[in-house]
C-alpha cells in the first residue's frame, strides 16, 4: 500500500483516508455522494485531477462517490475556474437548482481567488463573488488527495 506524502493527508494511506470518507457518507447520507463538476472558465488543469479521481489508482466510486450530469441530482457542486462573465448565470442556476443543503467546493487558485486571471475585465475573480462557498481547495492544481480530503471537510459540515 502506498502511502502519498502530504500534510493534507495526515500521515493516513489514501485507502484509510478513503474508508474514512466512504462512513462519513454512509452515516451523513446513507448512500452515495453525488458531485457536479462545473467549469467556469478554467484551463482545465483542475479537471485533469477530478478525472484522475476516476482512474484505477483513485477508483473515488469505491468510496460511493458519483459524478452526475445534472445540479439536480447533485449533493456537491465542484466548482473550477475563475468564473468568467460568461458562465456567471449559469452558476447561479446551477446552484438554484442544486437541493438543499446546498455544498459548494471551490477548486483550484482561480476558483479560490481569480488565481493568475486576478480581477479582470473578464472574470468575477473567484466564485464566492456569484455562490457561498463552503471549502476552498487551493492549489494550481490541487492533488486528488486534496480534492478527496475537501470533499470530507465538506461533508463534515453538513
Amino acid at each position: 500500500m502506498e502511502t502519498f506524502p502530504s500534510s493534507v493527508l495526515f500521515g493516513k494511506t489514501y485507502d484509510e483516508l478513503g474508508q474514512v470518507l466512504k462512513n462519513k457518507i454512509d452515516k451523513i447520507f446513507g448512500r452515495s455522494l453525488s458531485i457536479r463538476e462545473i467549469d467556469a472558465g478554467s484551463c482545465n488543469g483542475c479537471e485533469i485531477e477530478i478525472s484522475a479521481l476516476n482512474n484505477p489508482i483513485y477508483d473515488i466510486e469505491r468510496y460511493g462517490i458519483t459524478f452526475v450530469a445534472s445540479p439536480r441530482h447533485a449533493d456537491i457542486l465542484l466548482v473550477t475556474g475563475p468564473a468568467s462573465k460568461n458562465m456567471e448565470r449559469a452558476l447561479k442556476i446551477a446552484y438554484d437548482s442544486t437541493p438543499n443543503p446546498k455544498i459548494v467546493i471551490a477548486v483550484g487558485a482561480c476558483a479560490c481567488s481569480g488565481g493568475i486571471f486576478g480581477n479582470n475585465y473578464a472574470t468575477t475573480g473567484g466564485i464566492d463573488s456569484i455562490v457561498p462557498v463552503n471549502v476552498y481547495i487551493p492549489g494550481c492544481p490541487p492533488r486528488p488527495q486534496a480534492l478527496i480530503y475537501g470533499i470530507l471537510l465538506a461533508i463534515s459540515k453538513i
